[in-house]
């Protein structure tokens, strides 16, 4: 069993292999952890049913989370989604609740050993992981496995490696991070803030301006949304250039709801990387998640098994 927890919902599943046998999803109002876990328990069980599967047979649990998460299986840190959860470990809850081992991992962390394992980053010893979605997620791989520190931040801060150093204040603390300066948490405030607003379709948007909003303004021409994509996509190159200075991989694998247009962001990124990394031409891949929301669910098996 498979779960990948984060901040908007939660996707969790039983796989086989390189397959997922069933799966459902949780659409998450209030971050709390507390408040998710009794939901979680029963989808699983009666997912578990749906399939003629015994839990007590399966490998046990695996659990992707937007969390900081240390190697016994508990949550280090957070930043501002399941504070509740703070210290909760999950193995002690798996063996609790289902009577199998469990393996917790950071979810884009998990998300990239799934695409390793069976998606756009297979076949690669260096890897690199980006989400795009409400913040900016990011993992390592290299020489085959997860790029792990003591205190679990090494490779999983790319949202927060800076871009521009008199930039918006991010949530972390820090200014001018790339998920303060092009994520869907800051978007909002983003377009609010361009002196042309009042003039563009996106005034007339009730609530928060998400990327959706933005793209159906950009296919109309709207020029303060094409401004402030422009201004987005130039964030996510200047952060992937910083990554292969960094890490030095051997492929880019994109992922996150921003990707359902990745035809317009990617070749973008690819023609920043190409005239401004220190790395020949062509030698990194910069491609789309293979997986997408599957990506955490299927990379449970090799993380129970320790492939990684």
């Amino acid at each position: 069993m498979a779960l990948d927890i984060g901040g908007s919902h939660v996707e969790y599943g039983i796989v086989y292999r390189d397959r997922l046998l069933a799966k459902d999803t949780i659409a998450v109002r209030h971050p709390l952890l507390t408040a998710l876990l009794p939901q979680l328990e029963a989808g699983l069980h009666a997912l578990a049913r749906q399939s003629a599967m015994d839990p007590t047979q399966m490998a046990g649990v695996a659990v992707g989370i937007c969390a900081i998460v240390h190697e016994d299986g508990s949550i280090l840190a957070t930043n501002g989604k399941y504070d509740d959860g703070v210290g909760f470990n999950f193995p002690r809850w798996c063996e609790t609740r289902f009577g199998l081992p469990c393996k917790a991992e950071n979810d884009t962390r998990l998300a990239l050993i799934g695409e390793h394992f069976a998606g756009a980053a297979k076949g690669f010893d260096d890897a690199v992981l980006v989400t795009l979605g409400t913040g900016i997620g990011g993992a390592v791989l290299l020489g085959g496995k997860l790029l792990r520190s003591g205190s679990r931040k090494a490779g999983g801060l790319a949202g927060h490696l800076g871009v521009d150093w008199k930039g918006r204040v991010c949530t972390c603390g820090n200014r001018g991070c790339a998920e303060a300066e092009a994520s869907t948490v800051s978007l909002n405030a983003i377009c609010r803030e361009h002196t042309g607003y009042r003039r563009s379709m996106l005034a007339e948007k009730m609530g928060a301006i998400d990327f959706e909003t933005l793209f159906a303004a950009v296919d109309a021409e709207d020029a303060v949304a094409c401004e402030v994509l422009e201004h987005c996509v130039g964030v996510w190159a200047a952060l992937t250039v910083t990554l292969i200075h960094a890490y030095d991989p051997q492929v880019i694998v994109f992922g996150g709801g921003v990707m359902q247009r990745q035809e317009w962001i990617l070749p973008r990124i690819r023609d920043h990387v190409n005239r401004h990394a220190w790395a020949q031409k062509g030698s990194v891949s910069i491609v789309p998640s293979l997986l997408g929301p599957a990506a955490a669910l299927l990379g449970g098996l090799p993380l129970l098994q320790g492939n990684v």
